[in-house]
């Protein structure tokens, strides 16, 4: 089979559908192609299966990458509510769960057929089961399939990254990127739970204990819930500091965001007869209270205990620094920090400066979001910048 095509797009999920939709729109034709048996698999796992598709609050801030200033653009020009107001045109219902994230009520299948219905009222055409063997540059591109050989005018890198390779992902736009001479931010899992090892493996033992706490790695600090797992840390909290950690660095957590000043010392003088223990108990889940107690070690009751060492527990509590050995890796890890140099590609139509009709999109580039429905803002927004430029 040999077609040709104003535009293929490699990848159908939520960055490459977003982008054939648009594209399709102002009347080009459009190839879909992805080699998974159906499109959209990432978008059907999130949330829980009901999607977070954007989040109200989204904003350049939210984003890492090597220039913090790229995603500007693409955000400013497609924005939550514009999608918002895709996903209500469809009279699917939403929720706000917590700190502006949007949910489906009903099931991440609704945002999947929107798009499709937005791709077929475009006349764009997705094929499933189609795995790329080749891509050439000669005028245009022609991409050899085990199904055909297609040709286009231009290309979009819209493959993802690494994580979750069970769904299929793979690193495929990053060895398409560098045969095309286009340079590559080192990847590395985000979103990703935190292992735990040496003497601070006895914390695995409260498995499965959750509480709010204010976590801290690099320049990010967030306050969400904590989970402790049979190998280490994760919970919302952890997932987004994740993305800043590095090897080597600690991880600070505030157990008691809300308490603050010499609570400790305030409890010696009313309750002198109390426990660290008993205290943290009434703020925290007991097997955290317990192991926090031991670990810190105080005489039996708050009233027999110096000052000086209630002050340096509070500080500790306030800050408890845990160490990590190492992530989950990208089997664990909800998306890819890295990716497609940024310094490559053209902030308003997400083209290759030095490729012209190739465009990259969605998590192939290094622009990774925080947990919360910013990755899927990125995915339309910049899906939107390069269907628009097509």
């Amino acid at each position: 089979m040999s077609a040709h095509y104003d535009a293929i797009v490699l990848g159908a999920g939520a960055a490459g559908l977003m982008c054939a939709a648009r594209a399709g729109q102002r009347g080009k034709r459009v190839l879909v192609l992805e080699k998974a048996d159906k499109p959209g698999k990432k978008i059907l796992i999130s949330g829980g299966g009901r999607c977070n598709f954007t989040n109200l609050g989204t904003g350049p801030a939210n984003y890492l990458s090597a220039n913090p200033h790229f995603a500007k653009s693409a955000l400013a020009r497609y924005t939550s509510r514009d999608f918002l107001t895709l996903v209500e045109r469809y009279d699917i219902a939403w929720h706000e769960k917590t700190l502006g994230q949007l949910f489906c009520d009903g099931s991440a299948k609704q945002i999947v057929a929107m798009l499709l219905d937005e791709c077929a009222k475009r006349d764009v055409t997705v094929r499933c089961g189609e795995e790329v063997a080749s891509v050439t540059q000669d005028g245009g591109f022609t991409v050899t399939t085990q199904g055909g050989t297609y040709r286009a005018d231009a290309l979009v890198i819209a493959t993802g990254g690494p994580s979750i390779p069970k769904m299929g992902a793979s690193g495929f736009a990053y060895d398409l990127a560098r045969q095309f001479g286009l340079k590559v931010v080192e990847p590395r899992p985000a979103l990703v739970p935190l292992t735990l090892g040496g003497d601070e493996v006895l914390f695995r033992e409260i498995s499965g204990v959750a509480t709010p706490v204010v976590a801290s790695a690099g320049k990010g600090t967030f306050p969400e819930a904590a989970l402790f797992t049979h190998r280490g840390l994760s919970g919302p909290a952890i997932l987004q500091v994740s993305s800043y950690w590095k090897p080597g660095d600690a991880v600070a957590i505030d157990f008691l965001p809300d308490v603050s000043g010499d609570w400790l010392i305030d409890a010696k003088r009313d309750t002198p007869r109390a426990t660290l223990r008993s205290i943290l108990r009434d703020h925290l889940p007991d097997r955290l209270a317990d192991i926090l107690d031991e670990r810190i070690g105080l005489p039996t009751e708050l009233g027999n205990a110096p000052d000086k060492l209630l002050r340096a527990a509070q500080e500790r509590l306030k800050r408890w620094t845990f160490h990590p050995n190492g992530t989950e890796g990208f089997a664990k890890a909800e998306v890819t920090i890295g990716g497609i140099s940024t310094t490559e590609l053209s902030s308003k139509t997400m083209e290759a400066k030095r490729v012209p009709g190739l465009h990259v999109i969605g998590e192939a580039v290094d622009v990774t979001g925080w947990l919360g429905g910013y990755n899927f803002q990125w995915a339309w927004a910049s899906g939107v910048a390069a269907g628009d430029a097509l």
